[in-house]
């Protein structure tokens, strides 16, 4: 069986906790991972250091977006 949508939720802080340890964190998400879910962690820049594939058994994808900024209206 795959990750839970409540798993994935139950160690999103933790997961951005972990990832703003090593690189700087724009954002952070669930997103659908091979059937089930991940939590999904938005990079401003590629991290120096290696970031955990998963936690609690949650994976985790990473995508560095650079800044972000609002739209104009």
């Amino acid at each position: 069986m795959g990750v839970t949508l409540d798993q994935a939720r139950a160690v999103k802080k933790k997961v951005a906790a972990l990832a703003g340890e090593v690189a700087e964190v724009v954002g952070v998400g669930l997103t659908g991972h091979a059937g089930s879910f991940a939590v999904k962690v938005n990079l401003l820049a590629a991290a120096g250091k290696k970031l955990p594939e998963e936690v609690d058994g949650v994976p985790i994808v990473y995508e560095v977006v650079g800044t972000i900024r609002a739209r104009p209206s």
